[in-house]
């Protein structure tokens, strides 16, 4: 079924209220197998509305109109496609008694002649109940294009969608999808390598997704089941995983994780509970953004006692006992105090492993290292580990944020290795 979203509203046009009902929409529909292909918004007048349900009869089997159902004259949404259909509006008895209630439970309201309007459906039409307002929305199919009217609130659509609109939708088919996340890798590398299967992709389907920092892979499939979905998606997924990046590295390894929410801090963070591993850090340019990563979690206490944020290089002498004749001789942007910043703090707190990161956010070069140059130092009981990585043209904030994710990847392999 090919669907198209009609947002009416003027307040949309002019940039007044974003149209949050057009994604929510896509998503669900996208769920329960049916295909959106347009959205269009349009301003509240009869004469360009009428234009774009002529265009959209042509070219849709499911044209859905959101907004435009209150009591003021510039809700004109239902009888503009009533007129479009040729057909009367009329009241629908459950919506009717609805708005009496209303109205009863409250004397002090006006009722006005516009008041009627939120109860009318389209003649012919199934009428779709608002749980959460008084605006009735509405399904008719006519010469087999079905057309949906839905309030525009997104308080009053998505109930009426997740409970009317989806149960009289749902096709034999469902959308299953699998989200693959990738880190050490950009973008446009990462379509190079899977351009061949992103050419000749039918069904299942990937769309790349760039992040801040890393990079998604969405696999999607419509099937009747779960188990039927999941034979799709493993078989596409290994194709994917079993590739190699230009730098000779797998795909497989630098996949770290699934799922919308996942991120490389949660992943760290519950592998340290689940080892009962402690982790400390030690951080300049990133002014405590890794603790406060972990932080975000809860039970973090039992694996982060505390750490240090040593901006200036007295303070990375005087707080972690580093020798302030060494640091001035290294330079705070080096592998010297990567590595002892570290080490300290791990010695200092007890923890299992101590992370460092230093360097320079920009925009102005320290040092003599260009902008975007971090040092990270990780020591554990084994030994300390310092990687330089360069996060070149980008703003501060994503600099720091990005060194924060190569930090808890760092993390990651250790945790992996053991």
């Amino acid at each position: 079924m090919k669907a198209e979203i009609i947002a009416v509203g003027t307040e949309i046009l002019t940039g007044q209220i974003l149209n949050t009902n057009a994604q929510f929409l896509s998503e669900k529909l996208a769920e329960i197998g049916v295909d959106v292909y347009i959205q269009t918004a349009v301003g509240d007048n009869e004469a360009r509305l009428l234009s774009v349900l002529e265009i959209a009869r042509e070219r849709s089997e499911l044209v859905i109109l959101t907004g435009g159902l209150g009591p003021t004259e510039d809700d004109l949404t239902k009888q503009t496609v009533a007129k479009f259909l040729g057909k009367n509006l009329v009241f629908d008895a459950q919506a009717q008694t609805k708005l009496d209630n209303f109205f009863a439970q409250r004397p002090d309201y006006d009722r006005t002649p516009n008041n009627e309007r939120q109860a009318q459906i389209i003649q012919g039409a199934t009428p779709l109940a608002n749980e959460t307002g008084l605006a009735v929305g509405g399904m008719i199919e006519v010469e087999g294009v079905t057309y949906v009217v839905l309030p525009g609130p997104p308080s009053e659509l998505k109930p009426m969608v997740l409970n009317e609109l989806l149960p009289r939708l749902m096709t034999g088919a469902k959308l299953y999808s699998r989200v693959l996340r990738f880190f050490g890798i950009g973008e446009s590398q990462l379509v190079t390598i899977l351009a061949d299967l992103i050419e000749q992709q039918t069904d299942p389907t990937i769309a790349p997704y760039a992040k801040i920092g890393e990079v998604t892979l969405r696999l999607s499939t419509k099937a009747n089941s779960k188990q039927e979905a999941d034979l799709a998606l493993n078989s596409l997924e290994e194709q994917i995983l079993s590739r190699n990046s230009f730098e000779g590295t797998s795909l497989r390894d630098i996949c770290y994780g699934y799922g919308e929410s996942t991120s490389l801090a949660s992943l760290v963070v519950e592998e340290l509970k689940k080892r009962q591993k402690t982790i400390t850090a030690a951080e300049s340019l990133t002014a405590g953004l890794f603790q406060a990563s972990i932080a975000d979690f809860s039970g973090v206490s039992a694996i982060f006692k505390g750490g240090f944020v040593t901006y200036s290089l007295e303070e990375k002498a005087k707080m972690l006992d580093i020798p302030q004749a060494e640091l001035e001789t290294h330079g705070v942007v080096s592998t010297y105090t990567a590595e002892k910043m570290a080490e300290q703090a791990r010695a200092k707190t007890e923890s299992d492993f101590g992370i460092s990161l230093t360097g320079v956010a920009g925009p102005d070069s320290l040092e003599g290292h260009p902008a975007g140059t971090v040092f990270i130092g990780l020591s554990q009981a084994s030994g300390t580990e310092v990687i330089r990585v360069n996060i070149g043209g980008r703003s501060r904030a994503d600099v720091r944020k990005i060194a924060v994710m190569h930090a808890f990847n760092l993390v990651r392999k250790a945790l992996l290795s053991k």
